[in-house]
């Protein structure tokens, strides 16, 4: 099943194939990183996604890992929340104690990129779009003494809460709504304010492939969302057009497993395989091999903003970044 894009979305895409002038190397550095849940990179690669394509087409793709060194005292489940804290502090889970989607008691002496950004100049502007409003409570911390009483200057979440407006039904349907109303805010606020850090986050394609596995539903679920990402990077090219250099990442948290696609959370190749796709060119040969690890991209975005961690937590980070030069 081919999910045709909207006339609309398709100048979006034409406009992405013509990459506009990104400013002089002095210029506003901003990036956002968006995460599309639970998509194995052999599906990414598959399923028609010309909005991601383009963007990679400007920067570059790759296959990439989660879940540390099998048998290694970083080994991590191929989990949701375990994925997104080892994205936001470059750390696995024998670090940063995020081991299930429940419960969650993270160790916030690891520190998260937000948090890193906002210490390094309070200046800076930092937003959250999400699906679930634990990544801003739970994982970030926000106003939490222990996570440095993190405060980030714009949030658009919680949305799966509001059962008037959005009224929850067992397809999920609610959580495409949700996903389609945070996509619109993000492209509208990064046009708009161009905040210096951002995180999308997008939870439908694994809510779809979790109730469906692999299949015509899956893939219609991944192409909307890559329509989502277009939207999204056609507002950071309206940036751009103003002399602003951006980064993006796009990339996912888990794979799935081999037999169905419908669970994960093990050991085996495809649950632990993901893809990193980027608008940024000069990229590592550790990327073009396909070796990054999702903790690599917090490493690489503060490189791209030309921000420096204090020595006591880079000594902590496990990855180290994909980009060739800043």
């Amino acid at each position: 099943m081919r999910l045709l894009v909207p006339s609309v979305l398709l100048g979006l895409l034409l406009t992405a194939c013509h990459r506009p002038n990104a400013g002089t190397p002095d210029a506003p550095r901003k990036a956002v990183f968006i995460l599309l849940d639970g998509i194995p990179a052999d599906v990414i690669e598959r399923v028609p996604t010309p909005f991601i394509d383009a963007m990679a087409k400007d920067g570059g793709y790759a296959r990439a890992h989660v879940g540390g060194e099998l048998g290694g005292k970083t080994e991590t489940p191929t989990i949701s929340a375990p994925g997104y804290m080892s994205l936001l502090t470059s750390t696995w889970a024998n670090k940063h104690n995020v081991w299930n989607n429940d419960n969650q008691k993270p160790n916030y002496d690891y520190w998260s990129i937000f948090r890193i950004v906002e210490t390094a100049d309070a200046r800076k502007q930092t937003a959250i779009f999400s699906t679930w409003l634990d990544n801003r409570t739970v994982l970030l911390g926000e106003g939490k003494p222990q996570a440095g009483g993190l405060t980030l200057d714009y949030a658009f979440d919680g949305f799966e809460r509001d059962t008037v407006r959005f009224p929850h039904d067992r397809a999920k349907q609610y959580i495409l709504a949700i996903d389609q109303h945070v996509t619109n805010e993000a492209a509208r606020y990064i046009a708009a304010e161009g905040p210096d850090l951002s995180w999308v986050y997008l939870e439908y394609t694994d809510d779809v492939a979790h109730a469906n596995g692999d299949g015509d539903r899956f893939d219609v679920a991944v192409q909307r969302a890559d329509s989502m990402v277009g939207r999204i990077y056609a507002a950071v090219q309206q940036r751009e057009r103003r002399g602003e250099r951006w980064m993006v990442v796009v990339t996912t948290d888990h794979g799935r497993d081999a037999v169905t696609g419908r669970g994960h959370g093990g050991k085996s190749a495809r649950e632990r395989t993901t893809w990193i796709a980027t608008n940024q060119r000069d990229l590592t040969a550790r990327f073009t091999r396909g070796e990054a690890a999702i903790v690599d991209i917090a490493p690489s975005i503060l490189r791209f903003l030309r921000i420096e961690a204090s020595p006591a937590v880079a000594a902590q980070m496990e990855g180290v970044s994909f980009l060739s030069r800043d």
